[in-house]
Parts: C-alpha cells; sequence; structure tokens
C-alpha cells in the first residue's frame, strides 16, 4: 500500500513532505497558472524532482556544469563564518549548517552520477525530504519573478549625452540612511553630483530610467566608449522600502495593473520621458554601488549567482545557500522570436535576496546578463510551487 504524504507546518513558512520511495507525488497540491497562461499547466505533481534542463530540452544543450558551479557557490557560502551565523538562529528545527551542507554534498555527487532526469529524479526521491514553502496562501502558492543584470552603455566622465550617474557608497553613509531619492539627487536626477554625492560617481549613464534599473536589479555589466567594459555591483541602500515603479503608475491610472510588464512601463516612460521627474522620485530607496572589476553578479551571501541556477528569497525566512526545487512557468524564445512561457520545473540555489522579496510568497530568479535575460526577466511573473531538500534523518 502507498504512504500518503505527511505534511507538517512548520510555523514560519515551509512545510516539510516527507516522502516514501514510492510515487510520492501524487499528493502534492495543483494549481493553475495565471490567466494568460492557462495553456499550459503548473506544478504538475509527476515533475517533483525532475529537471530536463541539466542535460537539455527543447534544442537547448544542457547546463550541468553551471548547475554544479552554483553548487559550488554554496558550498563555499555554507563553510563561512556568516553560514555559521546565519543557521545558530535559523528557526526550524531540523534545517541546520550541517544537514545543509551534506544535502548539497550528496546532491552534486547524484548529479555527477546521474546519467538522465528519470534517474535524478529517482534517487532524489529516495535520499531526500522535500520542504514546502507555505507559500503567499498558507497553501504553497509562490509568486515568481525574475531579474537580471543588464549591459548599457556608460561613460567615465559626465558629457551632454552620459548626464545620469550612479554612485559609490559614501563614506558618511550611516548619516544619510534616511533621506529620500529627492533628497540624494534632486527630482531631475541631477542634483547630486552638486550636493552630497558630489564626488562619488562611478560612471554616467545616458538615461535616468537605465540608472535607476542598474539600482533596482542591483548590479551592472557598463560598456565605455573606448569599448572597456567595467562591473558594478551592489554596496549598499538606503533605509526606504522598496516602492513598485509599475504599481504607482497602475494606481494612477496611467497603465491598466493587469499585463503590466517592464517592457510595458519603457514604452511607456519612452513616450511620455517628462513623467520620469513625477514618477522616479517616489522610489525612495536609493542604492550605491562598488567596481567588481569583472567579477560575475554576486548574491547576498557573497558569491556568485548562476543564470538559471539562483534564486533570491526572504532569508528571514529561508535556508540561505540551500538547494531548491521551483516550479513554474517561464518565458523563453520561440523558434519566430517571440517568448512563450513552457513549464519548468528546476534545481536552483537560494543565494540572494532583495528589497522587493518578503514572506515565504516571494521568489526572484535569476535570468543571466545582457538584452535577452532582460526581455525574459520583465515579463516573468507566475505563480507556482517552492520546494527545499534536504537529505532524510
Amino acid at each position: 500500500m502507498r504512504k500518503k504524504i505527511a505534511s507538517i507546518a512548520l510555523g514560519v513558512g515551509i512545510t516539510i513532505l516527507a516522502t516514501s520511495v514510492s510515487p510520492v507525488a501524487r499528493a502534492v497540491p495543483r494549481l493553475l497558472s495565471v490567466t494568460q497562461q492557462k495553456n499550459v499547466e503548473c506544478c504538475q505533481p509527476d515533475l517533483l524532482g525532475l529537471d530536463e534542463q541539466i542535460w537539455g530540452e527543447n534544442g537547448q544543450s544542457g547546463d550541468w556544469r553551471s548547475l554544479l558551479r552554483s553548487i559550488d557557490h554554496s558550498l563555499k557560502y555554507i563553510q563561512s563564518p556568516a553560514a555559521a551565523r546565519a543557521y545558530r538562529k535559523y528557526p526550524i528545527k531540523g534545517i541546520t549548517r550541517d544537514r545543509v551542507w551534506r544535502s548539497l554534498v550528496r546532491f552534486r555527487q547524484l548529479v555527477v552520477k546521474s546519467r538522465t532526469p528519470a534517474e535524478l529524479q529517482a534517487a532524489v526521491r529516495r535520499e531526500f525530504d522535500f520542504y514546502q514553502s507555505s507559500g503567499r496562501n498558507g497553501r504553497g502558492e509562490v509568486l515568481f519573478t525574475a531579474y537580471y543584470e543588464p549591459i548599457y552603455l556608460a561613460s567615465r566622465v559626465p558629457t551632454a549625452e552620459f548626464r545620469y550617474p550612479l554612485y559609490r557608497l559614501p563614506p558618511n553613509f550611516a548619516k544619510l540612511q534616511r533621506l529620500t531619492r529627492w533628497q540624494l539627487e534632486g527630482k531631475d536626477g541631477l542634483s547630486g553630483s552638486k550636493n552630497r554625492l558630489r564626488g562619488l560617481e562611478i560612471v554616467w549613464l545616458r538615461d535616468r530610467l537605465e540608472a535607476l534599473l542598474v539600482q533596482i536589479q542591483g548590479s551592472a555589466r557598463l560598456l565605455l566608449p573606448d569599448g572597456k567594459m567595467i562591473t558594478l555591483g551592489y554596496a549598499g541602500k538606503t533605509a526606504h522600502p522598496y516602492v513598485s515603479l509599475g504599481k504607482e503608475l497602475a494606481k494612477d491610472g496611467k497603465l491598466p495593473l493587469s499585463g503590466l510588464t517592464l517592457p510595458v512601463m519603457i514604452d511607456y516612460f519612452r513616450r511620455y520621458p517628462e513623467e520620469l521627474s513625477n514618477y522616479i522620485p517616489r522610489v525612495r530607496g536609493f542604492v550605491f554601488f562598488r567596481e567588481t572589476h569583472g567579477a560575475p553578479a554576486t548574491g547576498s551571501l557573497g558569491v556568485p549567482v548562476t543564470a538559471e541556477r539562483s534564486i533570491a528569497t526572504d532569508k528571514s525566512l529561508m535556508p540561505p545557500g540551500a538547494l531548491a526545487l521551483m516550479q513554474t512557468e517561464l518565458p523563453f524564445a520561440s523558434n519566430f522570436g517571440q517568448l512563450e512561457y513552457r513549464h519548468v520545473s528546476r534545481y536552483v540555489l537560494d543565494q540572494d535576496t532583495g528589497s522587493a522579496i518578503k514572506g515565504p510568497g516571494r521568489v526572484d530568479y535569476f535570468m543571466g546578463t545582457g538584452q535577452r535575460a532582460g526581455d525574459r526577466a520583465g515579463v516573468t511573473g507566475s505563480r507556482g510551487h517552492l520546494y527545499y531538500l534536504l537529505l532524510k534523518q
């Protein structure tokens, strides 16, 4: 007789699915995708533990090397003093630093050893427990969005074309924590170099919205006029909570909230550039940067994030650096150059966080670097499920 899945609520956003060797996924709840994606089923029970991207799917080559590299980044973090501090106060009994470490090591061995997605899936079901995020509604529903590392043109010196600065962290940063974006850079975004932020400029961008998007994404690659590429990473942020520019536009009736994606918002500001000075100051929080000298984009754990394999979650709830499995819909380029949604069941590493990512029902997925990643990230917003995998005790 097949055993049922035992769901034990743990009170801080995660539920354990104590699985048997027999087909465990039948009892996992299912969710329909959002309205415009109903042609794709989300969170199919039989896919629990399946990841076909590792070996390649839909005509694309596999990314098992990227997955192994991402696992190695998490293993490096788990060995750090920061991880020791984080897990000393982690509130869920049974999720420990040592168990996360052993789970990552064993999963890596299984990825190297397995020859097919089904072989890996069977091994994972035998050896691991699944801890499900309780989600936004207590029933496991998680909203997945995405972020990316943009590439923009920039200049080391201000010119008539390059006018909007990105700044390094001020030495008196603590005294600036309560200041708003308006107070720091003015309504037009050009006053920072005339007062408190003077001398802190790293580069200047051509477009004020691009400068804001770098702050929202937290990192960037910037191409200078001489052809040199420089990289910037997150250095600090003022104390104001995240404000969604898109939601502000919808609140004022400028754009409908339904279907409001990053490309739609960018198009609106391209048509009405005078609105930038009305809306960008509403994003009161302000982000500072540091040059990273060609290093890859780095998450909040201090290790690189990996395209298609790293996620950001609320680190007050979720286990940092841990192995997870996400089931949702993501956009992919079709043969006709359009973006279409496909179901994904994918192993990821929890290596980042974000000011907008709060609670057990939010996950931000790292798409990668450049325009294509940005196009996909800008239209990502699907419901799904998130599970953490830990070796059975």
